[in-house]
């Protein structure tokens, strides 16, 4: 990898890590530390911009992936902070549960939690770097399939997104499962569409030369959907609220990857 993108991957470091900082107090401020999964989001854009600004790559290649980044990361932030304004100064369960766990210091132990999604943000943003610090004039077939893929997880996430939004306004849905739409193939679309952005900047970094490292990226962020912070606990919660129906529904419905319903 060149220096170039070293240079990218420290500035990102420094910028990720003073960040988070500022995060840290404010959510000591209002006492909510939810707000590090709304600043966790919106940082793939500001270092996307920062990559454009200072990367030395072609500019038509630093524009496209610094638009995929910010349209994508944009989007989800915004989704997120209008949750945690809107159960504000309820907290997420997840923080709650870490309250629990470290009473004494709870802080302190949050600020090292904060500056690690400032390492997971540098790790992540690597096909950005990767990207951005290409000079090679014009785009490669494999950035058109990325940009393509991304067009794809895109309008995939932002449909489900929209499908289970219209569900939940009405009332005769409360307490229900929505079944409705991409909902009817998968459990979890929105997860599987936002794993498939990942996915594209994967493809995407094909056409940088040592890109293929950054298959990390999209097997990290299916780590986390499986095992960390996604499904597992998104699944309990709906267990422990809606009981033999979403049972019925995870029996029938594919968990991940959108699939044709089985048999009731």
């Amino acid at each position: 990898m060149s220096d170039a993108f070293w240079y990218l991957i420290s500035a990102g470091a420094g910028v990720a890590m003073g960040m988070m900082v500022l995060v840290w107090l404010l959510a000591k401020r209002i006492d909510n530390a939810g707000v590090v999964d709304v600043a966790w989001s919106l940082g793939f854009a500001i270092l996307a911009a920062i990559y454009f600004l200072i990367g030395e790559g072609d500019p038509s290649r630093k524009r496209l992936i610094c638009a995929m980044v910010a349209i994508w990361s944009v989007r989800l932030g915004g989704y997120l902070w209008i949750r945690v304004a809107k159960h504000h100064p309820e907290e997420d369960g997840r923080y709650a549960a870490l309250r629990q766990q470290y009473p004494r210091h709870t802080w302190l132990m949050l600020f090292g939690f904060f500056e690690l999604q400032a390492v997971l943000l540098v790790l992540l943003s690597a096909p950005f770097a990767m990207a951005a610090s290409n000079p090679d004039a014009g785009l490669s077939a494999w950035e058109w399939a990325g940009g393509a893929l991304w067009l794809v997880a895109m309008a995939g996430e932002a449909l489900a997104d929209f499908q289970l939004q219209r569900f939940r306004s009405q009332p005769g849905n409360r307490g229900r499962t929505c079944r409705i739409g991409l909902w009817r193939y998968s459990r979890h679309p929105n997860y599987f569409f936002e794993w498939l952005v990942w996915v594209a900047f994967f493809v995407f970094a094909l056409g940088t030369p040592d890109g293929w490292i950054t298959i990390y990226c999209p097997a990290l962020m299916l780590f986390f959907l499986f095992k960390v912070t996604g499904i597992p606990a998104t699944e309990a919660h709906a267990l422990k609220s809606r009981g033999d129906e979403y049972r019925e529904y995870q029996r029938t419905t594919s968990a991940f990857v959108p699939w044709f319903p089985g048999k009731n």
